[in-house]
């Protein structure tokens, strides 16, 4: 058993953990009763010897440089800590931090918990989600910060501009020295009993924080663990210039978080946000370059671990991708997971296996404890419904960019690895209202409304890993059109039902407890199971373009009729296998319905120029994995 007692630093700390572990100390459970002011090790993890219904609860105030509901005064960002009482005796411990805008609105988690001060006392007695539960009984603080403009913090939200982001940065600062922290009588709060180390957790609009934060480059931030976080404003409303979720998104979002009783006070912040946010263009502006954490992923000093649904609808998965190849780029220490389901926390897809990992990695980046998990797989990719993988990196060494052509054929088109002899073309009519349903199902049906390309049935698997891209060669006889491209699997199989309610999985009425409890909150949470279906096809990946933006998502450049352009567009990245017996499809469509919020009701008449139209597919082996599959 490995104890570590009231050490002066955090550098001490971590010499000592890798002494006593790296010497072999025998490991036993270990019980709060004998280790009063130390953390235990058995097993290679922290072990809960700390209490929790005792555990020190405080809220904390800090000033920040912000002012963003112009009142004159800098807004206030409020966060609830809970922290061992041994701290109160000189036990230094790391910070496990939830910054989010939703503890009184939309509320987190599966069973969507909320903060909540039972007895009016000013403190917390409910806390959302497991953290608090798990990791205070093992040695951590944990604090659940209320973005500004959201619950006990003042000012307004911004959507993801740079006051929004401030929060969790201003608290890291005040945990190491560099900021002035007051409680509700303000006097002023100092975190003596911290070690130095701060790892940030949260998903969705929480990841986005979290990754938000590691962009400022501050000193303290040890790592982050985003879950299907928003990484790119732009991508998580608009696609290559199409506008993909409602009018005035940014405001609207703005709205929800905010707490009722001030959204009226708000509204003049809100409505600078719909003026500046450029729906009547969807080009990519300096408000969405403002809320690019990937533009700015170079000062990234904290490692990364990314989950993210890669069926994920809400937070498509290019903020996935846009973010993980960035901070490959500058080297950056990282681990991710792939799951099947659409917007789902890992604690509610791989619940064991997640708090394991989870508690391991907090070990090594915040206590450092060696236990080798930096030395394992980088990456876990779920094939099918808790069937998982492990790899080396992602995307998979071996994937290749591979050209598959549109091609002529008898019913529908057809898709090879050479290109048509001759030229050919082919028609459709953009049709805004054929829902994706219409799209893709009897492929080889002719219809005015799309275009269809079918692979002959694999001889073998094909695996994609990556972000496929696409080139059409077209014309259109209007100014204006968008495009929307489409790859599909048909093939009769059980998969993970992702688009349906629940995004992929079940809640039950049973339950289990992952940490301790106290009076007012219990550990316990319902459990869930995969959601699966038997279906004749599977949409793999999909992505759409506004014709306009062909050159750049920057400016818009109106085509002349008649007039052949190359449009080129990324779909959304994937790690697929089509299996033997299956075939490919790529459908081709103009406005997409149910993907864009934004359809062209210019109902252009588009012509494919087909010998110079191809999918690019990142296939692993290459054009010579192709081949072996029968493309």
């Amino acid at each position: 058993m490995a104890r570590i007692g009231r050490l002066r630093s955090a550098g001490l700390a971590l010499l000592s953990v890798a002494a006593v572990v790296g010497a072999g100390v025998a490991t036993t459970p270990a019980y709060a009763a004998d280790t009063a002011n130390s953390i235990v090790i058995a097993d290679g993890v922290t072990q809960p010897v700390f209490g929790y219904a005792d555990a020190v609860r405080e809220r904390i105030f800090v000033e920040s440089p912000v002012d963003t509901d112009s009142d004159g005064l800098r807004d206030v960002v409020a966060f609830d800590i809970m922290r061992p009482k041994a701290t109160e005796d000189g036990l230094k411990v790391p910070v496990v931090m939830d910054a989010s805008p939703y503890y009184s609105t939309v509320c987190r988690g599966n069973e969507t918990e909320c903060k909540a001060d039972l007895d009016g006392d000013g403190l917390l007695d409910k806390w959302p989600l497991f953290y608090d539960n798990y990791f205070v009984p093992r040695g951590y603080a944990v604090i659940l910060l209320d973005m500004i403009g959201t619950n006990n913090s003042t000012g307004c939200p911004t959507t993801g501009g740079s006051s929004d982001n401030i929060g969790a940065k201003m608290a890291i600062n005040w945990l190491n020295g560099r900021a002035v922290g007051r409680d509700a009588a303000g006097r002023t709060v100092r975190a003596d009993w911290h070690n130095g180390r701060t790892g940030m957790i949260g998903k969705s609009y929480d990841g986005a924080q979290a990754m938000a934060t590691a962009v400022t480059g501050v000193d303290g931030l040890t790592t982050i663990v985003p879950i299907g976080g928003v990484a790119e404003w732009y991508d998580y409303t608009r696609s290559n210039g199409v506008v993909t979720r409602g009018n005035s998104y940014p405001s609207s979002l703005a709205n929800t978080v905010t707490n009722p009783a001030r959204r009226d006070y708000c509204k003049p912040v809100r409505d600078a946000l719909a003026a500046a946010d450029g729906d009547e263009t969807g080009d990519y502006t300096a408000f969405w370059n403002e809320r690019s954490y990937v533009n700015k992923a170079g000062k990234v000093k904290a490692s990364v671990f990314m989950v993210h649904g890669i069926n994920d609808n809400n937070v498509k998965p290019d903020n996935m991708s846009k973010f993980w190849n960035a901070i490959a780029a500058h080297d950056v220490p990282r681990k991710m997971w792939l799951t099947q389901t659409g917007h789902v926390d890992p604690f509610d897809f791989r619940r064991a296996e997640w708090v394991r990992t989870l508690h391991r990695w907090f070990d090594f980046w915040l206590h450092g404890v060696p236990n080798g998990i930096m030395d394992e797989p980088r990456v876990d990719i779920e094939r099918a419904a808790d069937v998982w993988e492990t790899h080396a990196d992602w995307p998979l060494p071996g994937a290749a960019a591979t050209d598959v052509f549109l091609k002529t054929g008898e019913n529908a088109g057809s898709l090879g690895l050479v290109p048509l002899a001759r030229p050919a073309t082919a028609k459709f009519q953009d049709t805004p209202s054929q829902s994706q349903t219409t799209m893709v199902t009897n492929p080889t049906t002719v219809s005015a409304n799309r275009l269809a390309f079918l692979s002959a049935p694999l001889s073998a698997p094909l695996h994609i890993s990556g972000t496929p891209t696409v080139r059409l060669r077209a014309s259109a006889d209007q100014t204006d059109t968008n495009f929307g491209v489409i790859l599909v699997d048909y093939g009769r199989a059980e998969r993970v039902a992702h688009n349906v309610s629940g995004e992929g999985i079940t809640t039950l009425t049973t339950e289990d407890c992952w940490g301790e409890s106290s009076p007012t909150d219990d550990g316990c949470y319902k459990q869930t199971q995969k959601r699966v279906q038997t279906a004749d096809y599977e949409v793999v990946t999909k992505g759409v373009l506004d014709a306009l933006n062909r050159t750049s998502v920057r400016t818009a450049e109106p085509l002349v009729p008649g007039q052949t352009y190359n449009f080129d567009f990324p779909l959304l990245p994937e790690d697929y296998v089509f299996q033997a017996g299956h075939q490919i499809g790529v459908i081709v469509v103009g406005s997409y319905s149910g993907y864009s919020s934004q359809v062209d009701q210019t109902r252009a008449s588009i012509e494919i120029a087909l010998k110079s139209s191809k999918i690019v597919l990142p296939v692993v082996g290459g054009t010579a994995a192709a081949h072996a599959a029968g493309l």
